[in-house]
């Protein structure tokens, strides 16, 4: 085993662990899109269920003293490789003892390399899911951004015609960035229908529950996550980490054990290096400081292409 200084910090590992439990309240909604499974081995293959498998149709009857016809497909192979990821904070001796009045410095050292974790995770989220070309895409009709004549309703029914017959799976969730969720309830086609089940809803404040039930969809995740795109130094440049003019309806794992679940994908961690965050400190005498690091091994993989269908052209 390699020799190092740093030493490992559970008391600060529970903390950057509730931390990002929080993600979602910070706009973060990775982790729900591609939900975790932990995993002893770096990389390794792991069985998918073909599309053909989820609708197979045969026949069931069975004579007497024969044996019961029985399935006979094989799981394709899908591989994953967890890369380590990984971010230091560092944190002066002098401004430890300057700052600890008015708050817990080392504290305040983990939450930054957190967020900075986080935050590069989401990204390839993003990347993996909503930005993939490979996923099945469609343009919707009219751009929900044009009240009086957008149709969000009519365009994610066509939506989930396509997953019905294509693959034969019920997307179970909508994503998408906050600010296409405040133009969804400014359109006349949904207050036209909401009114009658709502009579009391507000243009513009429409509920999560209220949309659920307006699209039929089981979740609706919400981003309002943000980063800075300018260059170090520079004008402050902030964007949003999900797109603002493309939505994902999509069949999203349910978190469990079972791999050969149909769904979009999983973040694989590697649990025997670094498990889904591992917090560290070590010394570093030349600048009379201790370094904070946080990092994690993961692989945020796409299972099954067919179960997400991105709608574009949703702002104009």
């Amino acid at each position: 085993m390699p020799t190092t200084n740093s030493v490992f910090r559970p008391e600060l590992g529970v903390l950057a662990y509730e931390y990002s439990l929080g993600a979602a309240q910070q706009g973060f909604i990775g982790r729900q899109v591609l939900p975790v499974f932990e995993t002893d081995l770096r990389a390794a293959q792991y069985p998918m269920i073909p599309a053909e498998a989820i609708l197979e149709m045969q026949d069931t009857a069975r004579a007497p003293r024969a044996a019961y016809a029985r399935g006979d497909y094989s799981f394709e192979s899908a591989e994953y490789y967890c890369r380590e990821y990984g971010w230091e904070e560092p944190l002066d001796d002098t401004e430890a003892m300057l700052y600890r009045r008015y708050f817990d410095a080392e504290v305040v050292a983990v939450q930054r390399a957190t967020l900075m974790i986080l935050r590069n995770e989401e990204k390839r989220v993003v990347e993996a899911t909503i930005n993939n070309a490979d996923l099945p895409n469609g343009a919707v009709a009219k751009a929900w951004s044009s009240y009086a004549d957008a149709d969000p309703l009519a365009d994610i029914n066509k939506a989930k015609d396509h997953f019905r017959f294509s693959v034969g799976l019920q997307p179970n969730a909508l994503v998408l960035d906050v600010d296409i969720l405040r133009h969804i309830s400014m359109c006349d086609a949904v207050m036209e229908r909401i009114k009658y089940s709502n009579p009391n809803a507000l243009r513009g404040e429409l509920t999560i529950e209220q949309l659920k039930a307006y699209f039929g969809v089981a979740n609706i995740l919400v981003s309002n996550a943000v980063y800075n795109s300018g260059p170090k130094g520079g004008d402050l440049k902030v964007e949003t980490l999900w797109p603002r003019n493309r939505v994902m309806l999509a069949c999203l794992s349910s978190g469990g054990p079972d791999l050969r679940e149909p769904c979009l994908g999983r973040t694989f961690v590697w649990s025997e290096d670094s498990g889904l965050l591992t917090t560290e400190s070590y010394r570093e005498e030349q600048t009379r400081g201790t370094i904070y690091r946080v990092r994690q091994n993961t692989d945020e993989r796409i299972q099954f292409v067919g179960a997400g269908y991105v709608l574009t052209g949703v702002t104009e």
